[in-house]
């Protein structure tokens, strides 16, 4: 049998036996039994990934060196430490290159088209993923058909897309004879820009439609009724409750779209190829610099990269308020903590009490 005594305003069960239990750590999924579970994934985590940052940012602080030996006369291959050259080689603008922005360094075209790829990319993705999510929400025959006719491209591996794109655009291709004109959309033109920006959204629309629909599956019906009762237009439901509502699905969606459009490296480079100016993203540049053996320089534009696309994703998490981890509840405050850890503590105190009487 146990005892309820009452701490302040909060009653505690007191068990009466004499004998002070001790809180299970690997009851309250907190202690030991939560780093036991979590192990194998943190550790994938940390071969998979946490190895390979260290290494490229062990390679940006060295530079390949090929010079004769004085007392062979034979070519010595090495590496030398450099501090940060590799770092300020990149905003001297020694390698101008002819893009879309006009002649710029090619450090800085490959930044501003990586740029302006995510943002169109994202902004036609987040119009039609909500068109399809809205489709595929309505109850109507062959849903299950749509469904999955609309999640097929998302499934296709995106080199395969590429390929795939790379003969619709070709200079004979179907998107070609469609339009009744001679584009050369996989040349080095303006055009090729828009056809990344196609082959993307038709890829990963999707992506954001699938996610959107989660979000929406989650509204009450009774809550569309209300509105419908109400006098409610279908535009004026969509921004008042279907909007607000699926926006902490939508943002996670905007912001997995936008840290995966910012490293895109596989569509430019497999639908248009290598050293195509106006397409070329920072992925393509810095894989162009380790294919050349120059491995510090292709570090350092990986680093920044990284850096990148760690302050976008902290703008969307701080800002836009993007739930990524799931745990949207409001933290305790300070006062409550406190009180909390009083109770607590006198808990033993009550024990001893409880056994006594």
């Amino acid at each position: 049998m146990a005892t309820t005594t009452a701490v302040g305003k909060t009653p505690v069960a007191v068990p009466d036996d004499g004998h002070k239990h001790k809180k299970n750590a690997l009851s309250d999924g907190q202690g030991r039994l939560a780093w036991l579970l979590l192990a194998p994934t943190l550790l994938i985590i940390l071969v998979m990934a946490g190895i390979p940052v260290v290494m490229s940012i062990r390679e940006s602080f060295f530079a390949n060196t090929s010079k004769p030996d004085p007392n062979t006369g034979l070519i010595k291959q090495g590496e030398s430490f450099v501090g940060f050259q590799n770092f300020s080689q990149i905003f001297k603008g020694q390698n101008q290159v002819q893009g879309s922005w006009g002649t710029i360094d090619r450090f800085w075209n490959a930044f501003f088209n990586t740029t302006a790829i995510t943002i169109v990319c994202v902004i036609l993705e987040t119009i039609l993923g909500i068109a399809m999510a809205l489709i595929m929400a309505k109850a109507f025959r062959g849903r299950g058909v749509v469904r999955a006719g609309i999640l097929v491209p998302w499934a296709i591996p995106t080199i395969v897309s590429a390929l795939m794109w790379k003969l619709i655009f070709d200079e004979a291709g179907v998107m070609n004879k469609i339009l009744g004109a001679h584009i050369l959309w996989l040349a080095d033109t303006g055009a090729s820009f828009w056809a990344i920006i196609i082959a993307d959204t038709w890829k990963t629309a999707p992506f954001i439609g699938l996610l959107t629909l989660a979000g929406l599956q989650t509204i009450p019906a009774e809550v569309y009724e209300a509105a419908k009762v109400d006098g409610a237009t279908a535009w004026k439901t969509f921004l008042r409750i279907t909007l607000p509502m699926v926006k902490p699905t939508l943002v996670v969606a905007v912001l997995f779209r936008t840290l995966d459009t910012l490293r895109m490296f596989d569509l430019p480079y497999g639908m248009i190829g290598p050293g195509k100016y106006r397409v070329e993203t920072l992925s393509v540049f810095s894989y162009q610099e380790a294919v050349a053996v120059r491995y510090g320089s292709a570090a350092a534009y990986s680093i920044i990269l990284f850096i990148y696309v760690l302050l976008v994703a902290s703008l969307f998490v701080k800002v836009l308020g993007a739930d990524v981890i799931g745990d949207s509840a409001p933290k305790k405050s300070k006062k409550k903590k406190k009180d909390q850890e009083a109770e607590t503590a006198q808990v033993p105190a009550l024990e001893q009490v409880g056994g006594a009487h």
